[in-house]
């Protein structure tokens, strides 16, 4: 999507800390860290929200859950993490493309903020 901060990032129009990156999915250090260790995960198709996936986006919304536990070993997460995504104006979700953040390195209170 052509004014998509993060599909911008993705291109290397916008730049960022790269964590990882492969076909389908591209992984970064968010810029306003809530923990030690904070990157976010996301598709590299331009998929709005968790509301607007749809059965064609399984294949990648599994690789994603299944690379985080990678991503966050390659970061030294050793003692747990949190994966948060934020769905809507009431859930807090600022971009308007999918993304899993992935905080650790620190002890997470319930509820969040």
């Amino acid at each position: 999507m052509e004014d998509c901060l993060f599909c911008k990032i993705i291109a290397g129009e916008i730049p960022s800390t790269k964590v990882y990156e492969d076909d389908l999915i591209y992984a970064f250090n968010d810029i306003n860290p809530q923990a030690p260790v904070h990157f976010l995960v996301l598709p590299k198709k331009h998929i709005e929200s968790l509301d607007a996936t749809n059965p064609e986006d399984a294949e990648v919304l599994a690789h994603i859950l299944l690379k985080i536990k990678d991503i966050a070993k390659e970061q030294g997460i050793v003692n747990g993490y949190r994966v948060a995504i934020n769905c809507g104006p009431d859930g807090d979700q600022t971009v308007k493309h999918l993304h899993f953040h992935v905080l650790g390195k620190r002890k997470m209170s319930w509820p969040p903020g």
